[in-house]
This record gives structure tokens, sequence and C-alpha cells, in this order.
């Protein structure tokens, strides 16, 4: 398998796509693109701008890192469905990997990871040195201690270089993809309409 990895997320406003050599996680290149309603508008051109700029193509990929939230259902498709179709064009592996943990797994000490999940809630996870403890979730701000706090500070995406991190084992067959939405659907089943009796 060649030590190219493409890495894309699309669970936060950001839109990432990066290539990463394995071998000392190595980001050769990296496209972002802040816009929370540019999600498919965006990801295959930074994916295409970032294989530009590392000077490669898609056939010297060997596999595919996204994260699958948790985020909105529309942004994770679009990054879930370019990575599992950049994995069945090129017959490469995909990997799926919570979107929280691209952003945990560089920390240390003891750390809360927060995004903002719009409607006045947030998605979060806890780590210590780098290893999920808890979550993810969505909670209102005010019912996660330090979530507010974590808010008024500059929003933190997740990056080629996390998602590649966030790969417990590069050698083992991946699981299926599967998006952690963390909350209900808006759209609800319509109710049967009363039985009309004569």
């Amino acid at each position: 398998m060649s030590k190219l990895v493409l890495a894309i997320d699309t669970a936060t406003p950001a839109v990432t796509a990066g290539v990463v050599k394995l071998d000392g996680i190595d980001v050769l290149a990296q496209r972002v693109t802040v816009d929370a309603r540019a999600h498919a508008e965006t990801l295959t051109p930074n994916v295409l701008a970032a294989l530009d700029d590392a000077g490669l193509t898609v056939d010297d990929l060997g596999a595919v890192v996204v994260g699958c939230g948790p985020g909105p259902f529309t942004g994770l498709r679009v990054g879930m469905a370019t990575a599992a179709a950049y994995g069945h064009a090129l017959g490469i592996p995909v990997h799926g990997v919570c979107s929280l943990d691209a952003i945990g797994v560089d920390t240390r000490g003891d750390v809360l990871v927060v995004t903002d999940a719009r409607r006045r809630e947030v998605y979060w996870a806890r780590y210590r040195d780098g290893v999920r403890v808890d979550g993810p979730a969505v909670d209102a701000p005010a019912d996660v201690p330090g979530a507010a706090e974590a808010l008024e500070r500059s929003p933190v995406y997740p990056t080629a270089a996390g998602l590649v991190r966030a790969v417990a084992d590069w050698t083992a067959e991946p699981a299926p993809l599967i998006p952690l939405y963390l909350r209900r659907p808006d759209a609800k089943p319509r109710s049967a309409p009363p039985a009309v009796t004569g």
C-alpha cells in the first residue's frame, strides 16, 4: 500500500482536505475552506488543489480517512460519500474516525473538545492525554462544564494530520463508515389520518 493518505473532514464549518504521508505523519498539502454552507461546492476542489499542491494525483493514494462526525446531516454525507467514492474508484481502504478525535488526539492532560452544533448546542468529548474518555455527545453548553468558555475561544477544526493520527490501526480492515448523528432528525413521520367511519 502507498503510504500516502487523503484526509477529508466536513463535520464542522471547515471543509478540510489534505494529503498526508503516513511515515512521520508528514502533511504534504492541506486545503481548508471555512463555510458551513458550501461543503458540496468546495470539497472536491479542495481535494484536487491539495493533490496538486503536493505534486500528486489520485493514483498515488493508498488510503482515505474521513471524519464521521458528529456533525450535521448534509455536511457529513458530503464528506463520507466523497471518501467512499474515492475508495471505491481507486480500490483503496477508507477509514472513518470521530471528527472530535481528530482534534483531541494531539492534546495532553485533561481536555474538553467542543464544536458548534448550532441550535444553541455543542458537540463535545473529553480527552486524557489524547485518548477519548467521555462522549461524543450533544448538549446545551450550560450542561457541559467548560463548554461555554471553549466556545469563546477561536474555533478549532479537525486537521489532516489529526485525522490520520485518529486511526487506531492502519493495518486493520476498516470498519463500515457510520455517521455520528447525535440528534434526532428534524423531519418527523406524518401521523396516519384519522379513520373515517360511516
